[in-house]
C-alpha cells in the first residue's frame, strides 16, 4: 500500500495540468516551473503510486487507465478544496461545468443548451471541442464534467443517456436523378461520386464497407473534414454526400434516407456521481432530451 506522505498535493495539482495538455512544454509553462521539474514531479509520483499513468506511441502522449484515475482524482481534490476555500471566505464559488463534444454535435444538438446555461450564469461554463475518444478520455480523467457523441461502443465505466437519434441521409441535387426517390439504398449510389471524409475515419469506413457490400462502384469526388465543409462541396455539385440526420439541408439539395446505413445516436456521457454536483446537475437539466 502507498505511504500517503510519499503523495503530495503539489504532485497531484501538476500532474492533473499535465493531463490537461498531455504535453511536457505546455503543461510546464502553465505551471511556471521548468520541464525537467515537471518530469521528476510526474515520474516521482508515477513510482510513489507503483503504476505508469502514462504511455507513449511515437510522438503522442496518453494516460493509462491508472492515469485518468489519478488525473480525476487531482482535480476533485482541487475542486473541493476551492470550494471550501470560498465558502471559508464567503465568496462564490466560481469553477465552471466543463463539456465535451465535437464539431457536430455543437452546431446543431448543443447550441440552445449552451445559450441556456449561458444566460443563466455566463462563467459556470466551458467547453473542450473534441473527437468522441478524447472526449471519453476527458470524462474519465476528470478533465471534463460531461461529454456528448457518438460511441462506437457504449463503456461500462461511465453513466451514458441516450440524447437523440437520427438516420444518415444522403444530400443530393434536386434535379438529380436519385432526387425524387423517397429512400435510397447504398446499390443506388453506383457509378456516384462522393464527398467522403478522409480514410480511416469512422464515418468514412462505414460507407466503404456499406458500398461494398451492396457491390456499388463509386469514386471519391473529394475527401472533406467536418459536416460544415462536406455539405459545402455538395452544394456546390462536386459530389453526393451522406451525412447524419441532423446537419441542416443546404439551399438547392435534397436529403432522402439511406436505408441500409445504421441510425447515429448521440449520447450524453459522465460520471455516476457526477451529477451530485449541482453545476453538473444544471447542466443535464438543460439537454433537449
Amino acid at each position: 500500500m502507498t505511504d500517503r506522505s510519499e503523495v503530495s498535493a503539489d504532485a497531484l495539482a501538476s500532474f492533473a495540468v499535465f493531463a490537461d495538455h498531455l504535453n511536457f512544454t505546455r503543461a510546464a509553462e502553465e505551471l511556471h516551473i521548468s520541464q525537467p521539474a515537471l518530469h521528476v514531479k510526474v515520474r516521482k509520483l508515477a513510482e510513489s503510486l507503483g503504476r505508469p499513468l502514462y504511455r507513449r506511441t511515437g510522438r503522442r502522449l496518453t494516460l493509462t487507465a491508472d492515469g485518468e484515475a489519478v488525473a480525476r482524482f487531482a482535480r476533485e481534490h482541487d475542486d473541493r478544496l476551492t470550494h471550501f476555500l470560498s465558502e471559508f471566505a464567503g465568496a462564490a464559488y466560481a469553477r465552471p461545468v466543463v463539456l465535451a463534444s465535437g464539431q457536430g454535435a455543437y452546431l446543431y444538438l448543443l447550441g440552445d443548451t449552451i445559450r441556456r446555461m449561458l444566460a443563466d450564469e455566463p462563467t459556470r461554463l466551458r467547453l473542450l471541442n473534441c473527437d468522441h475518444r478524447q472526449m471519453l478520455a476527458a470524462v474519465r480523467s476528470g478533465h471534463a464534467h460531461v461529454g456528448v457523441g457518438v460511441l462506437d461502443v457504449r463503456p461500462d465505466d461511465l453513466t451514458v443517456l441516450e440524447l437523440a437519434t437520427f438516420p444518415q441521409m444522403l444530400f443530393v441535387p434536386s434535379g438529380h436523378r436519385l432526387a425524387r426517390r423517397r429512400s435510397v439504398t447504398l446499390r443506388d449510389l453506383g457509378g456516384e461520386s462522393l464527398v467522403v471524409p478522409p480514410q480511416h475515419r469512422p464515418q468514412r469506413v462505414l460507407i466503404e464497407q456499406g458500398l461494398r457490400s451492396a457491390g456499388a462502384e463509386w469514386t471519391v469526388a473529394v475527401e472533406a473534414e467536418g459536416w460544415p465543409l462536406i455539405t459545402h462541396f455538395a452544394a456546390l455539385g462536386v459530389g453526393l454526400a451522406i451525412v447524419n440526420g441532423c446537419v441542416p439541408v443546404p439551399r438547392g439539395l435534397v436529403a432522402k434516407p439511406v436505408t441500409d446505413l445504421p441510425t447515429v445516436t448521440y449520447h450524453v456521457v459522465h460520471e455516476p456521481s457526477a451529477p451530485n454536483d449541482p453545476r453538473v446537475a444544471a447542466l443535464l437539466d438543460r439537454f433537449p432530451w
